[in-house]
């Protein structure tokens, strides 16, 4: 928890301890973590589960440097979140993280597995294959992020002051006020909030940026900026045609800012195996989160219940089914 919930890395903890008359060496924390993660693997593998039983998906991966021979080489790790609260769904949320030592396009499709449904992601070429529409065992269905395509013309209304920018971010901004009514209703009541509210909108929005884009360069910034918007406008519209989509890829960006700011302090993992580790434990964290569970009396009572627990009753002690033990109530 000191590490991957705050931030702190193993070798400040170490001299932490020395300074407290208790030297525990680095290489004995970093196996204590290994222990840890493959005790709690049974729950890293039922949140994976979960997530992949999904309607819909959010997606997203971050580099973090890894320890190699003489230097650092660049790994991924990545974030895959279920949460089914904006559109009322009953399912509890949940991130769960996965390593990979490079960004190869099937990293994602690969830990996807059987799942197919919606997924919410941005722009990366690799995921183009996850949308083929004769995938195996069903169509992954992709679902643009708007807050993505914002982002561009924003940075363009700001240094530039480009009057287009500026005029697509007001018109975008109209989109989003209007969904924030629609948050936590149920999926028929979204579509036919954002149909009467939001569609003329979008229709508008499209006409006004093929107008201005024929006016531009193919080599001016504002035109690149349409021009991805446009080039995947049935991915950016489809959620006005089914409620359970968001208008952002935000629940996967803030699952990723942990491991933003955990990486300025711990630098980088010591190997592939670290990696995993780190997905693994970020999932258990993470996902204890979500559910508004304390994670670090979360996984202490676990941890201490884990050897006398049944197998066959692991979901008992999943942070959304989880009752705090007799011991830890008293402890508390």
């Amino acid at each position: 928890m000191a590490k991957f919930g705050l931030h702190l890395p193993l070798h400040r903890q170490s001299q932490r301890f020395a300074h407290e008359g208790v030297p525990i060496d680095v290489s004995t924390l970093a196996g204590w973590v290994g222990a840890v993660t493959t005790a709690l693997s049974p729950l890293v593998a039922r949140i994976e589960a979960h997530v992949r039983e999904a309607e819909r998906l959010h997606l997203d991966d971050t580099p973090v440097p890894v320890l190699a021979k003489g230097k650092t080489r660049m790994g991924r790790l990545w974030t895959v979140v279920r949460d089914d609260r904006p559109f009322g769904g009953p399912e509890p949320p949940a991130a769960a993280y996965f390593y990979s030592p490079d960004r190869y396009d099937a990293d994602a499709e690969t830990w996807l597995g059987d799942f197919h449904g919606i997924v919410q992601a941005d722009a990366f070429s690799g995921f183009v294959r996850l949308y083929d529409p004769g995938r195996k065992p069903g169509p992954i269905h992709e679902a643009a992020c708007w807050a993505h395509a914002r982002r561009k013309f924003f940075e363009l209304a700001v240094l530039k002051k480009a009057p287009i920018a500026i005029e697509a971010v007001t018109r975008i901004d109209a989109i989003f006020a209007i969904e924030r009514a629609a948050n936590g209703l149920a999926p028929d009541e979204r579509r036919a909030h954002r149909r009467a509210r939001s569609a003329a909108l979008v229709a508008d929005l499209e006409t006004w940026l093929r107008e201005n884009r024929a006016r531009l360069s193919a080599k001016a910034p504002t035109a690149a900026a349409i021009d991805d918007l446009l080039k995947r406008w049935t991915a950016f519209t489809r959620f006005l045609h089914d409620g359970r989509i968001c208008l952002s890829n935000n629940a996967a960006e803030r699952s990723i800012r942990p491991i933003a700011v955990g990486r300025r302090n711990w630098t980088f993992a010591g190997s592939d195996a670290g990696g995993h580790r780190t997905a693994a434990l970020y999932t258990l964290i993470e996902t204890a989160k979500l559910n508004r569970i304390d994670p670090q009396a979360w996984l202490a009572d676990v941890l201490a219940r884990l050897p006398d627990h049944p197998a066959r009753r692991v979901d008992e002690l999943l942070p959304w089914n989880w009752s705090p033990s007799r011991l830890h109530q008293i402890a508390a």
